[in-house]
């Protein structure tokens, strides 16, 4: 199968789930600026990652259903109907409280600052509630599910934006342990690696406005 994704999005998360699974992808990045693979043709809509093209011919979008799709059956997904309830309400909410309604439009360098102001607003109560629910807990479910891979994916953002996670220091401990797996720790390192190659062989505006 294949992966599109870009270093340190929530595309993230499929390659941790995919590796904590033991199996294996390529992996095709997307330019972060035409959100385009190498060869140029478009692979989502709204240019958005991750996009996983299955062995058997499907196109499948969206962080939450991938992730499902890919950890059906596994120890990362509950097998009771209660625990999978419980795993859809935490990818809902990672996905629309955290991911969009926070940090989307802090990272987004076009949002007005109306937008981040208001975005800012939105970290803390969504935040204390997550501290609460993990106040003497080490996962978001019972055990270590893709719902901590997708939450670990999305507060490594915070450190680019001015949510201070350090007043929330149950989610701090979680998410250095979370962080501790190889997988996770493996992933977050080749990706940063990649971040700081791209960012630094992107032309300056200067060079741009001079060629």
């Amino acid at each position: 199968m294949k992966v599109f994704y870009s270093p340190l999005a929530c595309s993230m998360a499929t390659r941790i789930t995919l590796d904590e699974l033991g199996r294996a992808a390529e992996y095709i990045p997307v330019d972060h600026t035409t959100r385009r693979p190498p060869d140029g043709r478009d692979i989502h809509p709204l240019g958005m990652v991750p996009v996983l093209h299955t062995d058997d011919g499907h196109v499948l979008t969206e962080n939450a259903a991938i992730l499902q799709y890919l950890a059906a059956g596994s120890e990362l997904v509950p097998s009771d109907p209660w625990g999978r309830a419980q795993l859809q309400q935490w990818l809902s909410f990672i996905g629309t409280e955290l991911h969009k309604a926070v940090f989307i439009p802090l990272l987004d360098k076009k949002a007005p600052e109306g937008a981040k102001a208001y975005a800012l607003g939105n970290a803390a109560p969504r935040l204390a509630i997550l501290q609460r629910h993990l106040d003497g807990r080490d996962h978001l479910l019972d055990r270590f599910s893709i719902a901590d891979i997708y939450l670990v994916t999305v507060l490594n953002w915070a450190q680019a934006t001015p949510v201070r996670l350090d007043d929330y220091p149950a989610i701090v401990r979680y998410a250095k342990a979370v962080r501790a797996r190889p997988a996770v720790a493996q992933n977050l390192a080749r990706e940063t690696e990649q971040y700081v190659l791209e960012r630094s062989a992107a032309p300056s505006p200067a060079t741009v406005s001079a060629s």
